[in-house]
């Protein structure tokens, strides 16, 4: 019985002599890791720098059921951060900065440990070489918790590897599937909306709709503004030659809208017209090919296009409400004149009603560039 006792007494001071230590070590860590993404190099950049499809690949955040995110109107870019807080986890990201396509600085904070993580991404034989570095300080308790389950430099790698092989699964999927549908000639109701018009060019034409997007909805939320539908691209002038395009991120609303001076949010009103109606399910970059295959059926089907009308694009179900991107939902809307006989299906997004509303005045959105 002696003995045992002893035994017992031996290993409580064995591991608070190995706490004491492990305590007493530096908590400074760094960790790299680096996988081939099969899939373009400005893809994968754009995915990553979005931290809304992050719940897709990052591999802390997968296991764990009930864990909620926090995310706020900038997910994106320089500025951008979001929160989150489970049963295994809690921490938050924040990009510091970033090189257009080739890297990304956030400063992190998991579960007690605080790092600065860099991302890389290099054009390689096969897709994107993608390299993450980590360099973190842990504190006591993290240093002492991570010393039982295998160090610090095995736990973070291991998650980078497999939120490396998540990230090229994800995407290798995700970006390949997709449809196209030209669903044929409908009418688009007339109806009132609110919108924020910028000019860019042409090349920053889908980073600024992903930026402006998620602001509108948000300043919906927060203004506690009814709305009537789905949020919708206006495409006012599209000037290739000159690689510029002014568009409109707009959201319908039931009644017509009187605005505060100041405000870069403006009201507008669509009137009814005749459109070729083209339904998108899957990822943006495949936009292009949709409304190229709808001024080739214009072609085949000897319609005229309307070209004083209006060009929409309008997002039915968008990472707002599912993170797949192969689920997106996009139609696009192309003015036409109508033929003798129209087909009956018809969309109604908006009632007209003359009560007016009010809103207030918001800061200048922020895009990639000044219009």
């Amino acid at each position: 019985m002696r003995i045992l006792k002893y035994i017992f007494m031996l290993l409580v001071l064995t591991f608070i002599g190995m706490t004491v230590y492990v305590a007493t070590q530096k908590g400074d860590f760094e960790v790299s890791k680096s996988d081939i993404i099969k899939t373009q190099r400005s893809t994968v950049f754009n995915y990553v720098n979005d931290y809304r499809n992050w719940e897709t690949f990052g591999e802390w955040l997968k296991n764990d059921k009930d864990i909620i995110y926090d995310y706020p109107a900038k997910t994106m870019g320089i500025g951008a951060n979001y929160s989150w807080k489970g049963n295994d986890s809690e921490g938050s990201l924040k990009t510091t900065s970033l090189k257009e396509g080739l890297s990304i600085t956030q400063n992190i904070e998991f579960n007690g440990t605080t790092s600065v993580v860099n991302w890389a991404f290099k054009d390689t034989v096969g897709g994107t070489k993608v390299t993450i570095h980590s360099v973190g300080k842990m504190d006591v308790l993290t240093k002492i918790k991570v010393f039982f389950q295998g160090g610090i430099t095995s736990l973070v790698g291991n998650m980078y590897d497999k939120s490396l092989r998540n990230l090229d699964t994800t995407l290798d999927y995700e970006m390949k599937t997709y449809s196209i549908k030209v669903n044929g000639i409908v009418q688009r109701a007339s109806g009132f909306y609110l919108k924020q018009t910028v000019t860019s060019s042409i090349k920053n034409l889908s980073k600024n709709i992903r930026i402006m997007m998620p602001q509108m909805v948000r300043f919906f939320k927060k203004n506690k503004l009814p709305s009537t539908g789905k949020p919708f691209v206006l495409y006012d002038k599209y000037d290739l030659p000159n690689n510029r395009v002014t568009f409109s991120v707009c959201i319908p609303v039931r009644d017509s809208i009187s605005i505060m001076p100041g405000s870069d949010i403006s009201s507008g009103k669509l009137n009814a017209f005749t459109s070729l109606k083209t339904t998108l399910i899957g990822d943006y970059s495949h936009s292009k090919e949709a409304w190229d295959k709808s001024y080739k059926y214009i072609k085949d089907s000897n319609l005229k296009e309307n070209s004083a009308g209006h060009y929409v694009e309008v997002y039915t179900k968008t990472i707002e409400n599912i993170k797949n991107p192969s689920k997106w939902i996009t139609e696009i809307y192309i003015p036409v004149f109508p033929k003798a006989i129209v087909p009956k299906a018809t969309i109604t997004d908006t009632i007209i009603s003359p009560k007016p509303i009010i809103v207030p005045v918001i800061n200048k959105t922020e895009t990639t560039e000044n219009p």
